[in-house]
């Protein structure tokens, strides 16, 4: 008998979320900013303590920071790009945050999300945009191998949680 596997859905606590997009060369030759790593290759996710830097396309990372300290990090990253040319964008309200954590997360994503989630695919560090089900998101592995970020619209959270619940209630039932 196999042990039963939960899988647990969670929303995420507010966060200060950015969108960044700056020239690849000078994110490099800046590679750090507001303590946010840079320096990742596209479709991954570098966490360094209670901050996220997924860098999703050649120019663009999402940052994600602890609540409350958006105007502080819009400044800090401000600070470190000076005269550097770069768009900053404030969007911890647009956004949410649902942890997919467990064993088996994987499978209940994939249950939505079109592309593979499989250890060699898809492994811990890892970042992409893509879609669960019918809405637009950005799927982190950032740290922990058996827990996933899904970051979306404020609008469609409702939506993708109901989703990862039923998902997740197959596995969770066994």
């Amino acid at each position: 008998m196999s042990e039963r596997s939960t899988i647990s859905v969670s929303m995420l606590g507010a966060g200060a979320t950015h969108s960044l997009r700056i020239a690849p060369e000078l994110a490099a030759s800046v590679r750090e900013a507001a303590g946010f790593d840079l320096t990742g290759s596209i479709n991954t996710a570098i966490s360094t303590g209670a901050k996220i830097a997924a860098r999703l396309g050649p120019d663009e990372w999402l940052l994600i920071g602890p609540d409350g300290q958006s105007n502080a990090l819009s400044d800090e990253i401000g600070a470190a790009l000076a005269g550097h040319f770069h768009s900053l964008v404030d969007v911890s309200h647009r956004n949410v945050g649902i942890a997919v954590a467990g064993r088996e997360a994987s499978m209940a994503l994939s249950a939505g999300v079109p592309i593979d989630l499989g250890d060699t695919a898809f492994p811990a560090g890892s970042a992409t945009r893509t879609v669960l089900g019918k809405a637009e998101i950005v799927l982190m592995r950032p740290g922990s191998d058996r827990v996933y970020r899904v970051e979306c619209w404020r609008s469609f959270a409702p939506y993708v949680r109901a989703f990862l619940d039923e998902a997740a209630r197959e596995f969770n039932s066994q």
